[in-house]
């Protein structure tokens, strides 16, 4: 018995009746615009602008900056701009008598504020990650500093330094004639009066630094811990602390460059004279003082550019390798 095979042939496509148009095809969603060219120019501007201004304000001065301190410069014309190497260095380094006293000032000021405000600001941290009563109060009560200027800060000061009518001399009874206490003009005493200063403002930051960080921790890390029968300070110490490694390294940071662009403060209580000079300080006194020696203050600057690269980068490249490993 034969079978027979037969092939379905395929019916053709139904055609539109003649005198209708053919419907056009959609493109597909990804073909899309989906920025204008009005869009495109305000995104440009927005991303474009704030670049050129970067790079202009920053990083085109610095380098220029860099250029400078290897020449001399009295800020008038261009055609003075003379090289002359390495000898705005050489008599930084063995002529200046006070360069070397501006460096030792400038480590004495991150010695205290890493020692001193540091601590204080994460107690205060630990304090007020308790969720006690009036903690917003308290929190914008020593914040407050922090978004003060500098300048105001100083001259809140100076009035506190008085020693005539000074706060500290009109309590301990040093506000007389023959007893008075300079606390500003005497080489002893000014650095330290004025670090007081920096770091009844600097605790408020690390406070809000290491509370945005104790705000992180995970609250099952604290829980094991006191189910393991640890107390509050063996739960900080062994748990809380170590996750405040990031929240450490910026710490750390910030205080270093507080401590090497310290300006505000000393130029308004005496200018930097009388046992408080900074390295800023002979940057800004070389670059605007009278004598105007441009190419000098900028080798000051990159000293201070170098000295903070010196210290910072490595930190962060330990510790950025640490990461990784862990």
């Amino acid at each position: 018995m034969s079978s027979e095979t037969t092939t379905k042939i395929p019916e053709a496509a139904a055609e539109p009746p003649p005198g209708t148009a053919t419907p056009k095809k959609r493109a597909p969603q990804g073909h899309r615009r989906l920025l204008t060219r009005r869009d495109r120019l305000t995104l440009g501007l927005m991303a474009g602008v704030p670049t050129i201004l970067h790079v202009a304000l920053v990083w085109v001065t610095a380098l220029a900056s860099v250029a400078l301190a290897f020449t001399t410069w009295d800020g008038i014309g261009f055609d003075s701009i003379k090289w002359v190497g390495l000898d705005n260095f050489r008599e930084l380094f063995s002529n200046n008598p006070q360069f070397w006293p501006a460096v030792q000032h400038n480590v004495v000021w991150f010695v205290v504020l890493i020692l001193i405000p540091t601590p204080f600001g994460l107690f205060l941290a630990v304090q007020l990650d308790k969720r006690i009563r009036f903690s917003r109060v308290y929190q914008t009560a020593f914040f407050l500093p922090v978004v003060v200027s500098m300048a105001v800060i100083g001259f809140v000061w100076q009035l506190v330094y008085n020693p005539d009518t000074g706060l500290i001399n009109s309590l301990i009874g040093a506000n007389e004639p023959g007893h008075y206490i300079d606390w500003i003009g005497d080489p002893d005493l000014n650095l330290w009066a004025i670090l007081i200063a920096a770091s009844w403002r600097h605790a408020g930051y690390m406070m809000i630094l290491y509370l945005a960080g104790l705000k992180s921790v995970d609250p099952a890390l604290r829980e094991a811990s006191a189910l393991d029968g640890a107390n509050e300070w063996q739960t900080f110490k062994n748990v809380v602390f170590p996750t405040l490694r990031p929240t450490n390294t910026v710490v750390l940071v910030v205080t270093i460059i507080e401590a090497l662009r310290a300006f505000d403060l000393v130029f308004v209580f005496n200018k930097g004279a009388q046992g408080t000079e900074l390295l800023s300080i002979l940057v800004t006194n070389n670059i605007i003082g009278e004598s105007s020696r441009i190419g000098y203050g900028s080798a000051i600057a990159v000293v201070l550019l170098v000295i903070s690269l010196a210290v910072i980068v490595p930190y962060l490249i330990a510790t950025f390798r640490k990461e990784r490993r862990a």
